[in-house]
């Protein structure tokens, strides 16, 4: 008979996700997991078939975090371009307050690009990012926040490249001022 778990799957999942983002994939090796986790090895290979389910779980984890807070964020701001520009310079609080931390997405779409499994997770990341961005920009054209001849569509895919970016800019220990800089450039685009 099958001993119960005694760890809770989800909270593994959030765990393994910071050593994710802090150490990377390769980095992260199963004794460091285990250790963190407080669970054996027979159990993390129990619960998600591997070191690779592991990662799986924890990368789509992060990407729904992401989208669902970038989506509140954007609902919820007084106008676009308060909004984005709150956004983005907590990217920038962020990114340059623990740059080992990194972004997930980032370590995913360039430590692994080799693997299918994940840059098809990137992919789908990355392109609801994008739609969440269009549906906001439309929404702010149609409340007359941005010019009609503006493409909502265009400025999504460039504010989604910027994002990552900014991301990637930030574990390189970029001064904070230039990645400022780098936002109210960013935000020129919407006018």
């Amino acid at each position: 008979m099958a001993r119960p778990r005694e760890f809770d799957p989800d909270v593994a999942v959030r765990q393994a996700m910071e050593l994710f983002r802090r150490h990377g994939y390769h980095a992260t090796s199963v004794p460091r997991l285990t250790a963190q986790l407080g669970i054996g090895t027979g159990s993390l290979y129990a619960a998600f078939g591997s070191k690779d389910g592991l990662y799986a779980r924890a990368l789509q984890g992060y990407c729904d975090d992401l989208i669902e807070v970038l989506d509140q964020d954007l609902r919820t701001g007084s106008d676009l371009r308060t909004a984005l520009r709150g956004l983005l310079t907590s990217l920038v609080t962020t990114g340059t307050a623990d740059p080992e931390r990194g972004c997930l997405l980032v370590r995913a779409a360039t430590e692994r690009a080799s693997h299918e499994g994940t840059v098809e997770q990137v992919r789908v990341a990355m392109t609801a990012v994008e739609n969440v961005l269009t549906e906001a920009l439309r929404r702010a054209q149609a409340r007359g926040e941005l010019r009609a001849d503006h493409s909502p569509a265009e400025l999504a895919r460039f504010l989604t490249s910027f994002v990552q970016g900014l991301h990637v800019m930030g574990q390189t220990r970029v001064d904070r001022d230039f990645l400022a800089d780098a936002v109210t450039g960013a935000l020129r685009a919407l006018d």
